[in-house]
């Protein structure tokens, strides 16, 4: 039985793509899933150094990876970069969507430029890379999108009506493609954090922090490697029959 359940886990021969890959989630994601076999490239926009943290870190956990320095706003930068990532490993089959950024702010104060950049990274990013990758994953008739989503897309958050329109339209985005490209066995789902450590929480006060916590019913935060277990699962043999689904990860926050 040990043999089997290894087998269904494994990722070996895969090759996987993170978007904001350098910390937070996308970090802890990397390590896991090279950790399962995955050849992981990690993406990242502009701080080499915590990209080369990550990168280190999924060596020492005993996998290997590559970094790849794009932007996921820029549809040409995306194209040419899996283009030339396809061209190298030969295919993707991962692709998790965590590349993300956000500008709270009330209604009657929100700027364009916050709602426009937030729109744009969080939700027309994932769309180019489901894009650029799908096409490939169609030639291979196997693949795997996972996009990272937020409690906030689900349960609305007053202060981030940018944010919680960005992550409720990546769902919709999560569930029209896993029927458009189930016929060619590629599965799309979707992981939707609630509050996690070295997250968009840190730009919390402790205050607001402990007041969003005493909502939680397990009374505490996530982790990275929380949302990254989840990420492994619907990646792996172990979620061959689970296509157009939201995995939970809040500790209770939103049911």
């Amino acid at each position: 039985m040990t043999a089997d359940l290894a087998s269904y886990v494994s990722l070996s021969g895969k090759a996987a793509l993170v978007t904001g890959g350098s910390r937070g989630i996308g970090r802890a994601t990397s390590a896991l899933l090279a950790m399962a076999g995955a050849h992981v490239v990690i993406n990242y926009v502009s701080d080499d150094h915590a990209a080369r943290t990550t990168l280190d870190l999924v060596k020492r956990a005993g996998g290997d990876g590559v970094l790849a320095r794009f932007d996921v706003k820029d549809s040409v930068s995306v194209e040419k970069a899996v283009s030339g990532l396809v061209k190298e490993l030969g295919k993707i089959d991962i692709l998790v969507n965590n590349a993300g950024v956000s500008r709270d702010g009330l209604l009657g104060r929100m700027k364009d430029a916050d709602w426009n950049d937030v729109l744009t990274a969080n939700l027309s990013g994932a769309f180019h890379l489901c894009r650029a990758v799908a096409k490939h994953m169609i030639r291979h008739r196997s693949g795997r999108i996972v996009n990272i989503s937020s409690t906030a897309g689900e349960a609305g958050n007053a202060g981030q009506a940018n944010y919680s329109a960005a992550k409720a339209a990546l769902i919709g985005l999560t569930k029209a493609l896993a029927r458009e490209l189930a016929p060619r066995n590629i599965l799309v789902n979707s992981v939707s954090p609630g509050i996690i450590e070295g997250g968009m929480s840190d730009h919390l006060t402790a205050d607001q922090l402990d007041a969003i916590v005493d909502h939680v019913p397990l009374k505490h935060t996530g982790k990275p490697e929380d949302v990254a277990a989840a990420v492994l699962f619907l990646c792996s043999g172990m979620a061959d029959y689970i296509t157009g689904q939201v995995i939970r990860v809040n500790g209770g926050l939103y049911m």
